[in-house]
């Protein structure tokens, strides 16, 4: 409990209550604190003026004092200096526009000097030739040397006091020489209390041999990383390249293992989202940086157009793509984000991640199962979305191959009614989260994420909008991922379990399998599914080893055998879709046949396991379907009841 005190003399008994603010200090207007430094910076460069021209002058006389008419000197440089403090102050040399000694001041002072040296001609001549003319045109020339000289020097005196010492932060060699590392050099070197010093860049352009960035030299490229550690007794190497792939980093890794030094790297480009580097950005290399990493470039234009001032709604807002979803269309702007999730605790770790609040008392926070066709409609006639992120559904395949029908019932059926809902209230745009498995599916999930690309062909085709699917494959950092997995069972003590020696999957981060995910909404398609760039696949095993060998203690890796309808390798295109990209370079686009969605009703969750997944695997292969039930259901009656109300595409109840 807080008391509130009164000292004596306190005048302030008839504030408002509950103001807990004291009256405080009197704080000094802004303008009385920026007006000494802005007209010191005024009056030195008057003096430099003056002593250029008195400079010029003399050498116009080879140095014969006695030659010099020092009465109308004087009087020329007092005009000079006037003129040029109200160039300055035009050209914002002393409004505070820029900081002090940074490029565009420069061009500042230079467009100052080129506008004083023709007006201070005119008035000399108006003045009765005071000083050669000559001396006023070369004047100008020094004046801009000494004004510039002023500046390097107090900008290279503040440099050299926020310095940080050697022996208080780590040295490091710094791994590129491009604008990244120029950020992050100018990060390090302007903080006392910086905890790293850099002595030395690396980088493979022969361009750069010569190159110094704040006096920290190239000394060299990739392949004389030990060299150059052993010389400078570095404690650390730095990626300092926000694009790199993670080809060059898993080779800069290898190159900097044996030297015993601590490897850390910038973020990528797409968690900067253009923002600079700064030196708390820097972190160690993870696995995703190993694994998933390369640049996604964005069509921000045709992204915004679709998004900003949008109401954008979310399904699986809490799962690990729906909240990356949520949290990189936040920064799209659109009048309103709706976050819908069966898990509450979900929702709430989005909204903190978004706003920092997390008070769940926002209407666009909406706890709903996407099985519950009622509430469905209820969410889309408050909220009225023009376009929606569909992305919630169970993708585990191990669970599925055991239980089918509730894949049936969340991604089968779960799927139709968002897209049916959608249709209901005229939603402009759809995009459907599918998968890998989808292509060419031999699984259970494989199977309804397929049914669930061609019932939104089916919508795409009646509906006015459009409405598409984006497959991807693995998704670093997502729950349940290989990675989350292995870094548990080294948590325990191991061992490591990988299903094949030679198992491979496709990685990419959760950001950057978002960007384009976004990206790929702003394409033009045809009820087509687009199909991410995931780049090369990667060995299960070799992921295995690298993680056993960074841990602290033996790690044994077992191999288990792959699960029932398990893939060795899995495939983005199955084998009638051909890699077409119209639209992006890392975005295919494959025709899907349409399903129609009364087909629904021959499925029913209650019939054998068996049973039900043979005909999940003939509705996801079969290009044409009878209307008449299959002979599985010959007999049956009872259905679910969102089975029961599946109709054809367009034909609404």
């Amino acid at each position: 409990m807080q008391v509130r005190r009164r000292a004596s003399g306190d005048t302030t008994a008839d504030a408002t209550p509950g103001d807990w603010r004291g009256p405080g200090p009197h704080r000094v207007p802004w303008y009385r604190r920026a007006l000494p430094g802005r007209a010191a910076r005024a009056a030195v460069d008057a003096v430099a003026m003056g002593a250029a021209l008195l400079i010029a002058t003399l050498l116009r006389h080879d140095g014969h004092v006695a030659e010099v008419y020092f009465l109308g000197l004087v009087v020329l440089s007092a005009v000079a200096a006037v003129v040029h403090t109200g160039a300055g102050i035009h050209f914002g040399l002393y409004t505070g526009r820029w900081a002090y000694g940074c490029f565009e001041e420069i061009a500042a002072l230079v467009r100052t000097a080129a506008t004083t040296v023709p007006a201070v001609l005119v008035l000399d001549t108006v003045l009765g030739r005071l000083v050669p003319r000559s001396a006023i045109i070369a004047a100008g020339l020094f004046a801009l040397v000494l004004t510039a000289g002023v500046r390097y020097l107090v900008r290279s005196l503040q440099d050299s006091r926020l310095r940080p010492s050697p022996e208080h932060g780590g040295r490091v060699v710094v791994m590129g020489a491009g604008e990244g590392a120029t950020q992050v050099i100018r990060a390090m070197l302007r903080s006392p209390r910086s905890r790293y010093v850099p002595v030395a860049l690396l980088d493979d352009d022969p361009a750069k041999r010569t190159f110094r960035v704040m006096g920290v030299p190239v000394c060299g490229t990739r392949d004389d990383m030990a060299d150059v550690v052993r010389r400078f007794k570095a404690d650390a190497v730095v990626i300092a390249i926000p694009s790199a792939g993670a080809d060059l980093i898993r080779a800069l890794t290898a190159l900097a293992e044996p030297l015993n030094v601590d490897l850390k790297v910038v973020p990528p480009v797409v968690e900067l989202f253009g923002r600079t580097v700064r030196v708390e950005d820097i972190r160690p290399v993870s696995h995703e940086d190993l694994l998933g990493r390369r640049e996604v470039g964005i069509d921000l234009a045709a992204v915004a157009g679709y998004l900003e001032g949008r109401r954008v709604l979310v399904t699986g807002a809490g799962g690990s793509i729906g909240s990356e979803l949520c949290r990189q269309l936040a920064r799209f702007h659109p009048a309103k984000l709706v976050m819908l999730d069966r898990d509450e605790s979900g929702l709430h770790a989005v909204q903190l991640s978004i706003d920092g609040r997390g008070q769940l008392d926002d209407r666009n926070l909406v706890v709903a199962d996407i099985r519950d066709q009622q509430r469905l409609d209820e969410v889309f006639a408050e909220h009225k979305p023009h376009v929606v992120f569909h992305a919630a559904a169970l993708k585990h395949l191990p669970l599925l191959e055991m239980h089918p029908s509730e894949a049936l019932k969340t991604n089968i059926i779960g799927t139709y009614q968002i897209l049916q809902t959608a249709m209901r209230h005229n939603v402009d745009r759809l995009v459907n989260i599918s998968t890998d498995k989808a292509a060419d599916p031999c699984s259970v999930l494989g199977y309804s994420k397929r049914i669930t690309e061609r019932l939104t062909a089916a919508a795409d085709a009646a509906a006015t909008g459009t409405y598409c699917s984006v497959r991807f494959g693995n998704v670093l950092g997502s729950r349940g991922s290989v990675l989350t997995a292995f870094a548990a069972q080294v948590e325990a003590g191991g061992p490591i379990t990988v299903t094949h020696p030679d198992v491979t999957r496709y990685f990419m981060t959760v950001q950057e399998a978002v960007r384009l995910v976004i990206q790929a909404g702003a394409c033009e398609s045809k009820g087509e599914v687009l199909v991410l760039d995931m780049g090369e696949p990667v060995r299960i095993a070799d992921v295995a080893k690298r993680i056993a060998d960074a841990a602290d203690q033996h790690i044994q890796i077992v191999y288990t055998g792959l699960r029932p309808a398990e893939k060795l390798a899995e495939v983005l295109l199955g084998p009638n879709e051909t890699d077409h990209r119209p639209h992006h370079p890392l975005i295919s686009q494959a025709p899907v046949p349409p399903l129609d969605g009364a087909v629904l009703s021959l499925l029913d969750p209650s019939s054998p396991r068996e049973d039900l997944i043979a005909v999940l695997h003939w509705l996801a292969d079969s290009p044409a379907l009878p209307k008449s039930p299959h002979p599985v259901f010959a007999g049956k009656q009872r259905r679910t009841e969102p089975a029961a109300a599946a109709v054809p595409f367009g034909r609404h109840p």
